[in-house]
């Protein structure tokens, strides 16, 4: 029999347990909230009738902060579509419901640590993009699912889920480790899920894009980048295109993900700050785990980097394409694109030059292609490994790219198109599938940089507009703010979540707590005097010369002052405080305090690198 998860609930809450009960079966699942103990058990009345009920479509999991453990349900859910018949689910809102009554038996130091704990918890699930389904795997690619045994079909689903991608694995260790409990674990995706309902010929047909974000090295942007000892890098999606016509399936695969070398690029207050590449870590090694494990999961590897090959990009184009030179593996290829020289001036048709470079490593790999009888007909065999400085806007482009001249061949192969007709040549599907790979693109920006993505106009029209310029200069702003004064604490709620960081319930009394660390007053003040000496400058600009007298103590001590002379002092004030806050920028906005590190898991370094 399949496996499958119960999203049929109802939630009781009782003073002393919560009861989780599936209504599509006589089983009880309790959780007492002293003891933390959980039992199932026969569904016989045990519920108490003072209990406040609340219907569930899932529990997301367990976080255990100072106070208590928090139970974590999913209370809406908006559906998809449907994958072979199975329906899937978009998590519209959750409900963190604390394990004790009060916290009156905190210190004040422990209440408030516990607030902000809660608040990244929250902050992490107020992110758009989990997903789930509780009959079918969306953690597997086709190919994979198709290659497994009838009898892993019919393991849990958490079990047999690909642990990259299930974001919730941490907060599900209190279920795990009682296999009884299985159909209450509910294994969650976090990135983008869309089915479309397309025509072209008049035959229908679906449009699935899946795209998984990897909850190894999870974070955001600037406080993220490159890889780990274990060869995970920042910013790792797989993301999977499905055709589904007449039951017979065809995808295409593939990855994107921050350059895999072991560098840093933390915000300093810089509009770009420049990336640090490590000189103390064996660059090789960590390289050489990626692409182990990727070898072995996807085979053959094209790297198509678009870095740019100029400024401050181009150290990691050399020390990336050395990495690959020095593997000396028939199975890592790099093609490097600068992206940014070769467009310029909204040269977007020179992208071609890269697809045509690219078009005999596609028609080499191939895709997964299972015909309506079960047979397989192609068989993927490599994959396209896509990335630039951010892995997002440039990534993206490309990434459409390529899949659709996949998608071209499958439909083709399948009938819906004839041989040599183009998805060109129906405009009603075209725009479908631009919109589609652009609302991808922003989702995946979204939930890394804070932002939609920029180019977006290119991916949804084919051409790059003045409006498009104009968002994206608006976008980049938004980041701008967002990297430096607000990532710090959006990465310690990752950490949290994905559980790279664990509370001890003994912070605040015989432990220290890590958001409980104080600043040196010169860097609270210095931006504070800078806003000062701007306002002064800003005024006198105003004020015509002569119109007012300014006091000579603020200005030299020689008497009678004027707003010539207040301009020139703010002026010279205001720069020095740009240069003091500049050179000091990384302690000028709220860092990430929990792991504050040059985040390479297992090992605890300076931001220097």
């Amino acid at each position: 029999m399949a496996a499958y998860v119960y999203t049929s609930l109802k939630l009781h809450i009782d003073p002393e347990k919560f009861y989780v009960e599936a209504l599509d079966s006589n089983e009880l699942m309790i959780i007492d909230r002293v003891s933390y103990e959980i039992t199932l058990v026969e569904n016989k009345g045990q519920i108490p009738p003072s209990a406040i009920t609340r219907t569930i479509f899932g529990i997301m999991g367990v976080v255990r902060l100072i106070a208590s453990p928090y139970l974590i349900v999913i209370t809406k859910v908006s559906k998809v579509g449907d994958i072979e018949h199975h329906p899937i689910w978009r998590v519209e809102d959750t409900q963190v419901i604390p394990y004790t009554r009060s916290v009156d038996h905190l210190n004040d130091q422990q209440k408030q640590a516990n607030h902000d704990y809660l608040r990244m918890i929250e902050e992490v699930l107020r992110q758009n993009g989990y997903y789930f389904s509780s009959t079918y795997d969306l953690t597997h690619t086709q190919q994979r699912l198709n290659n497994t045994s009838a009898e892993f079909l019919t393991f849990p689903l958490y079990e047999r889920a690909d642990q990259r991608f299930v974001w919730n694995g941490h907060l599900l260790r209190e279920f795990t480790s009682q296999p009884e409990l299985h159909r209450f674990i509910l294994p969650v995706l976090h990135g983008y899920v869309s089915v479309k309902h397309c025509h072209v010929n008049q035959r229908p047909f679906k449009l699935i894009v899946i795209s998984r974000r990897c909850c190894y090295r999870a974070g955001v942007r600037y406080y993220m980048r490159g890889a780990d000892f274990e060869g995970h890098t920042a910013n790792y999606v797989e993301t999977e295109q499905i055709m589904d016509y007449e039951s017979s399936r065809g995808s295409f695969v593939q990855t994107r993900g921050s350059v895999p070398l072991h560098w840093s690029q933390r915000p300093n207050l810089k509009y770009k700050p420049t990336p640090i590449i490590s000189t103390a870590l064996k660059q090789q090694d960590g390289f050489q785990r990626h692409f182990d494990s990727q070898i072995v999961l996807y085979g053959r590897q094209v790297n198509v980097n678009l870095l740019d090959q100029k400024g401050f990009e181009n150290k990691l184009v050399r020390a990336y394409e050395d990495a690959v030179q020095n593997s000396k593996s028939d199975n890592i290829r790099i093609e490097s694109f600068d992206f940014h020289r070769e467009c310029r001036a909204l040269q977007w048709h020179r992208l071609s030059l890269l697809m045509d470079r690219l078009a005999e490593d596609q028609a080499k790999m191939g895709y997964y292609l299972c015909r309506s009888d079960g047979s397989v007909a192609r068989l993927q065999d490599a994959v396209f490994r896509t990335n630039c400085i951010d892995c997002l806007d440039r990534t993206n482009v490309v990434q459409s790219m390529l899949a659709r001249r996949s998608l071209q061949s499958q439909l083709q192969e399948v009938g819906v198109l004839s041989l040599g007709e183009r998805i060109d040549d129906h405009s009603a599907f075209e725009f479908i599938y631009k919109n589609l790979w652009a609302d991808n693109a922003d989702a995946l920006a979204k939930q890394y940089a804070g932002t939609g993505a920029l180019k977006t106009d290119y991916t949804r029209t084919g051409r790059r507009t003045i409006l498009g310029l104009l968002m994206d200069g608006y976008n980049s702003a938004i980041r701008y703010m967002k990297n430096n004064f607000y990532d710090g604490f959006r990465q310690d709620a990752i950490d949290l979540f994905v559980g790279n960081y664990i509370v001890d319930e003994a912070e605040c009394i015989n432990k220290p707590c890590p958001l409980q660390q104080p600043r040196s007053v010169r860097y609270t003040v210095l931006p504070f005097f800078l806003l000062i000496a701007l306002s002064m400058c800003f005024i006198c600009l105003l004020i015509p010369a002569g119109n007012v007298d300014i006091p000579s103590a603020l200005l030299d001590g020689r008497g009678g002052g004027d707003s010539d002379r207040a301009q020139s002092t703010g002026g010279l004030e205001s720069s020095a405080a740009i240069c003091a806050v500049l050179g000091h920028g990384q302690h000028h906005y709220p860092r990430d305090r929990l792991l504050q590190r040059y985040r390479i898991r297992g090992q605890t370094q300076t931001d220097s690198g």
